[in-house]
């Protein structure tokens, strides 16, 4: 009877893990679809490709079903299975992440209206610039985040963090800038401000990133970084790679 109850244990710990993994597989490929669509957004602005924007457009509607669907398999999941410690905040971790990628799908929404407008009206390329270099930015920050998720990497989450700053100084320099182009302009308003529509979504994009990096950390440390300081998420994060470099020196 014993064996069978501990063969009944690994059978449910077994299914237990793969409907971790599925959910985690799934977040994963979400945040891929989702750093395509900002990509393909930001290059349709650049290029003045509406057919590239309406595409990225549709994007949309699939990534909103799936922050729906996985968010309710972890609700199932921790109604069924009540996980415990960093089971758990694996599951609230990606039901935060998904929340995150769902949002930075609509920022690349908006860039592709944006993007179709601006083609529309024939518009000269001011401010053009700024959002190559921020759009660069934000780009891969989603990217890296991505890819730390994937690894369970904090140092780099902490980068994406901290790229973050860059981004909102960027931001700032340039909507000086064309701000300033407008009072002297007053003819390029209209267009110039769906440029400034364009820079705040990326910037947003920025700042979703880095709510995706305090995700990361929490789920891999424990500690909930939100609200924190940079020098205290830093500190977090060398907590945690000092511990387990511990555990590894234990386990020798």
């Amino acid at each position: 009877m014993e064996l069978e109850n501990a063969n009944y244990s690994t059978h449910i710990s077994q299914q237990f893990n793969e409907e971790l993994e599925k959910i985690r597989t799934q977040m994963l490929t979400m945040g891929g679809i989702v750093e395509r669509q900002v990509s393909d957004a930001i290059e349709a602005l650049l290029n003045g490709d509406v057919e590239l924007a309406e595409q990225s457009r549709r994007i949309d509607q699939q990534t909103n079903a799936m922050e729906l669907m996985i968010d309710e398999q972890c609700t199932t999941t921790i109604a069924r299975r009540q996980p415990a410690a960093s089971d758990l905040r694996l599951i609230v971790s990606i039901s935060r992440a998904v929340a995150d990628l769902e949002r930075i799908g609509d920022e690349a929404t908006r860039i592709c209206k944006m993007a179709i407008e601006l083609a529309d009206s024939g518009a000269n390329q001011r401010g053009f610039q700024e959002v190559r270099h921020i759009g660069n930015l934000v780009r891969d920050m989603v990217k890296d985040v991505l890819t730390a998720f994937a690894r369970n990497d904090l140092e780099m989450a902490y980068r994406v963090a901290k790229q973050d700053k860059n981004v909102d100084q960027e931001y700032r320099t340039a909507m000086r800038s064309l701000v300033t182009y407008m009072m002297e302009d007053a003819r390029a308003i209209s267009n110039v401000l769906n440029v400034i529509w364009v820079l705040r979504s990326l910037e947003r994009i920025g700042d979703h990133a880095r709510n995706l990096s305090e995700h990361l950390i929490y789920q891999v440390s424990g500690t909930d970084v939100r609200h924190q300081s940079l020098k205290q998420m830093k500190q977090t994060v060398q907590e945690e790679a000092e511990g387990s470099l511990q555990d590894e020196g234990n386990e020798e």
